[in-house]
Formats: C-alpha cells, structure tokens, sequence
C-alpha cells in the first residue's frame, strides 16, 4: 500500500530562546552582561529593603494609632492623669531624631532610592541597549528543560 505524501503543517515562529528584549545585544562580552546582572539584583535589595522601609512606615502608624485607644482605654478604666502623662510623651514623638516615618521614607527615596534606580538604568542603557534582566534571561535558557512542557521559554505572543 503505497502512501501519499503529507503536507507538513504550517509551523509557527519559534519561541525557543529569549525574546529580543531579552537577549544580548551585539558586541556586549558575557563579563558586561554578568557585571549588569549584579547591578539589576543589588537594585532588587534595594527594592526590597524599601519595601521594608515602607512596612515600617505602616507599622509605626498602626502603633500610634493602637497606643491612642490604649491610652483612651487606660483613661476609662480610671487612669486619666497616668494616660495623660504618656499621650503627653509619646503621641506625635519623632521616631528618629526630628523626624517621623514619612520623613524618612522620603529621605529614603530621594538620596538612595531614586539615584541607585537612575544609575541602573543608565547602565543597561549604555550597555545592554536598554535591555532588562538579560542575565536572568541566559540563566533560564541554562537551567531550562528544552522541549519539556513547564520548561517554555517564554509565552506565546497571544499569551
């Protein structure tokens, strides 16, 4: 029994590898695509240290805000003048010198944050065209399972 040729299907773009926004641009040596990888994750400390900054933000706020019913609570239960003396002391102090949460956030964000987030970025775009988490990029394409479902390189385009 003689078979007819098949057609083969129509195939679609590959997706095996890093997109473009992902891969190194041409000319850049594998030390520079490294030195900028160390970069981008000491901005993501950074990033996270913030987050932390902001946390204790929060925190502190939710602290004064239960001290005030504390102290509304003591003074109820008949303990005005010793209420009275610690909202005196306490309430609207400055949780580092001259300063409140806010105040340090900002700090924060203007002198450390924002500067190390301007130089990263001024380094991948003199280096790396642009490009974000290219070493992160290499490091899946290593560390990936090619052909194997869960191991994609990326998503489709329509993903």
């Amino acid at each position: 029994m003689s078979r007819e040729p098949q057609d083969d299907p129509p195939s679609e773009p590959t997706l095996d590898g890093p997109d473009a926004a992902h891969q190194v641009p041409d000319g850049v040596d594998e030390e520079t695509v490294e030195a900028v990888g160390q970069l981008t994750a000491a901005l993501e400390v950074v990033e996270q240290a913030r987050g932390m900054l902001y946390g204790f933000h929060r925190m502190t706020g939710r602290g004064d805000n239960d001290l005030a019913a504390a102290l509304d609570a003591l003074a109820e239960a008949g303990h005005g003048e010793l209420a009275e003396r610690m909202r005196a002391d306490l309430m609207g102090r400055n949780v580092l010198a001259k300063r409140w949460t806010f105040q340090v956030v900002e700090d924060y964000d203007d002198h450390y944050w924002e500067p190390f987030r301007t130089w990263e970025r001024t380094v991948r775009e003199e280096l790396m065209a642009g490009r974000r988490h290219v070493y992160e990029a290499q490091l899946k394409e290593r560390n990936r399972t090619h052909g194997r479902p869960h191991h994609e390189a990326r998503p489709k385009e329509d993903e």
